[in-house]
């Protein structure tokens, strides 16, 4: 079935409360791994209110795994409604990446051909609509996400649910609180793969059909949909019966806030009480006007993907002297004010494949020239990239991009930069194209988030594009590691691939955020973890 555009919502919200007061006048804090909000002094219940965040992009297509916004939208949207059989461990040991655990399923195994996985249903969770979970729910998803002849099933789903349910080959109800799912091939990491497989009421999918879901969507989280103005703003309430218990908050509002300067406006105004990505120059005030600023480093690169098949960039020497040439340093600690680490390496500092002996690219100009003579441009040369100018993990995308300019003009790589949406980079990106017919595309991405994503931005056979990067042998360890339920093994696989990209240098590696946002003092209860995901269900609004 061919999937309709989705038409726009009417928000059936009633309007937003008058503007809370101005951020009161006192010491900000940042905080350190794990902790949040600042401690709640007012001796009432510790419980309530309407947490509104001022997101970075536009929002989502709520419908189940179709999202559209990046991670962000699926940490602020998609976790928050749906649940997939597994999730990630959010709120334990927050000085490290997060393990996944059991979300509607409970445990599973896998046999020893490490393809065929059975997992144990959790028992009395129910929808937001009061439809028990069960079997037959996770196969109706599935058939809906995979199986072309499922009424349910769109062009839009099927093409959505590929990354991450791509890869199963056939999936079967074994009993009321059980199911069987196979893989193609054997894969380590499918337990992580399905925390993004996200499941829908069938009753509430039947009931609207596919096509007009997203209006009414439904799944087991501990939010349920309450309207939406399509895009630009979401309220979510409360699920009262979520099976982990329900959430303190009593409503959540996303809004869709790209202007750095309009979501610190947001956020002293009362508009928001919670702001993603602060502008790093207005953090200081922010402080000083109360306000909490939590941070942990987690697994994130902002970076540029060199045209490694045509032009200069096809000699890995110029690619080593474009990472020569940039004061990385300066970039975090300056210009972001400290909210980002320089990135030496491909592998994230927050993952298990940093290895700290492996940041190769020094501050070093001088290197930077010397490398540009050897590989015959010894007077440099003119590219372009693409730049985002907001969205998803961008940090200020054209301020680092025009920093990248002035040090890589020094060395004489003159760059042009063309800015766009991030939609439209991204879009054009999976469909294995640049944006703006650049010869390098500047984003962020989480290689570790989830590990089924690594070989869409480092594997040879990757429908992305990737620069046009190929390195047979990081192929092969990537395989390895995607095949091994080791995890341990697939650490030390990743650590070594992404020692040879670095080597290689198909990206010119810049900073790794370290996730800040920024909360109005009446924002309590917030855990930070070391992921781009967060749980929302310890986090109140203090009235």
């Amino acid at each position: 079935m061919t999937h309709r555009r989705h038409r726009t919502v009417r928000s059936r919200a009633a309007a937003l409360p008058a503007a809370a007061a101005l951020l009161l006048a006192a010491t900000g804090c940042v905080s350190g791994p794990g902790s949040g909000g600042s401690a709640d002094t007012g001796g009432g219940a510790e419980r309530g209110g309407t947490l509104v965040i001022g997101a970075t992009g536009k929002l989502p297509n709520p419908d189940t795994v179709i999202g559209g916004a990046g991670f962000e939208g699926k940490r602020l949207v998609g976790f928050q409604i749906y649940e997939g059989l597994t999730r990630y461990e959010l709120l334990k040991d927050t000085d490290r990446p997060p393990v996944v655990t059991g979300a509607l399923a409970e445990s599973w195994e896998v046999a020893a051909d490490a393809r065929t996985w059975t997992f144990r249903l959790r028992k009395g969770v129910t929808f937001q609509d009061g439809t028990p979970f069960d079997a037959d729910a996770v196969v109706f998803n599935l058939d809906r996400y995979l199986d072309r002849n499922s009424p349910e099933y769109t062009d839009a789903l099927g093409a959505a649910a590929k990354e991450y349910a791509g890869g199963i080959a056939s999936y079967r109800k074994t009993d009321a609180d059980h199911v069987e799912l196979v893989t193609k091939d054997p894969n380590g990491h499918f337990p992580e793969d399905l925390a993004h497989v996200l499941i829908a009421s069938p009753t509430a999918v039947r009931k609207t059909g596919s096509a007009d879901f997203a209006e009414h969507p439904v799944g087991t989280g501990p939010f349920s949909f309450v309207s939406q103005t399509e895009g630009q703003q979401i309220e979510l309430a409360a699920n009262p019966a979520y099976w982990r218990g329900a959430p303190k908050l009593d409503r959540l509002i996303v809004k869709s806030l790209p202007d750095a300067a309009a979501r610190t406006a947001a956020l002293r105004s009362g508009g928001a009480n919670w702001i993603e990505y602060p502008n790093p120059d207005d953090i200081r005030t922010l402080k000083s006007d109360g306000a909490t600023i939590a941070a942990n480093s987690y697994d994130h690169l902002w970076y540029w993907i060199l045209d490694t098949a045509k032009g200069p960039w096809q000699d890995p020497r110029v690619r080593q002297a474009a990472n020569y040439a940039i004061d990385r340093k300066a970039i975090a600690e300056k210009l972001l004010q400290g909210t980002a680490d320089p990135a030496y390496q491909a592998a994230p500092r927050a993952t298990g494949a940093y290895d700290p002996a492996g940041d190769l690219y020094s501050y070093d100009p001088a290197k930077a020239r010397l490398l540009l003579t050897e590989a015959g441009v010894p007077n440099g040369f003119s590219t372009s990239v693409t730049v985002p100018t907001a969205g998803s993990g961008n940090l200020l995308p054209v301020p680092i991009a025009e920093a990248l300019q002035r040090d890589l003009a020094a060395v004489g790589i003159k760059v042009e930069l063309r800015t766009t949406d991030w939609g439209t980079l991204i879009g054009a990106e999976a469909k294995g194209q640049v944006a703006l017919g650049s010869d390098a595309v500047a984003q962020s991405t989480t290689l570790f988030q989830s590990e089924a994503l690594l070989p869409l931005f480092v594997g040879s056979k990757s429908p992305f594009w990737t620069g046009g990067y190929s390195n047979p042998k990081v192929d092969a360890l990537l395989a390895s590691a995607a095949a091994s339920p080791d995890r341990a093994k697939r650490t030390t696989d990743y650590r070594t691939a992404l020692s040879l990209v670095t080597q290689d240098a198909p990206w010119l590696f810049v900073v790794n955020d370290r996730n800040p946002r920024a909360l109005a003092p009446k924002v309590q209860g917030l855990v930070q973890p070391q992921s781009w995901f967060l749980d929302l269900t310890t986090v109140w609004v203090r009235r």
